[in-house]
């Protein structure tokens, strides 16, 4: 995540993040990591709601409560300042995650330090 932030942080996107793919718990580790190495960006996380799984009614075992604690964790933690949902989430994963998010403040940036104003 760190390598990839380096490759694009020239063009300063208002915002870089990750989505599908993963859900939530196994997206942490590199939400942390994008955190870390991007504290002057904004950080989205569009998780899935968890792992396909074609057993499940739904293709995907997380529940809206699932998946909204995990987000909530995130956004308490300072990691995310944009979440959502991707692939198995439904409006009521969305409207969950909402909120457990809404009360919490937003993730704070920190000044460009890759960047230095002309003197």
């Amino acid at each position: 995540m760190t390598a990839f932030w380096h490759s694009v942080r020239h063009a300063r996107p208002l915002a870089v993040g990750l989505n599908c793919a993963l859900g939530a718990a196994l997206m942490r580790p590199y939400i942390q990591e994008l955190a870390k190495a991007a504290p002057d960006t904004f950080i989205s996380c569009y998780p899935n709601a968890g792992l396909p799984n074609p057993m499940s009614d739904t293709g995907f075992d997380e529940t809206p409560a699932d998946t909204s604690r995990l987000l909530g964790e995130f956004a308490a933690e300072g990691l995310v300042n944009i979440v959502g949902g991707c692939c198995g989430t439904t409006p009521d994963h969305i409207g969950a995650i909402h909120d457990a998010v809404a009360p919490l403040a937003g993730r704070p940036l920190q000044r460009a330090y890759f960047y230095k104003e002309a003197a």
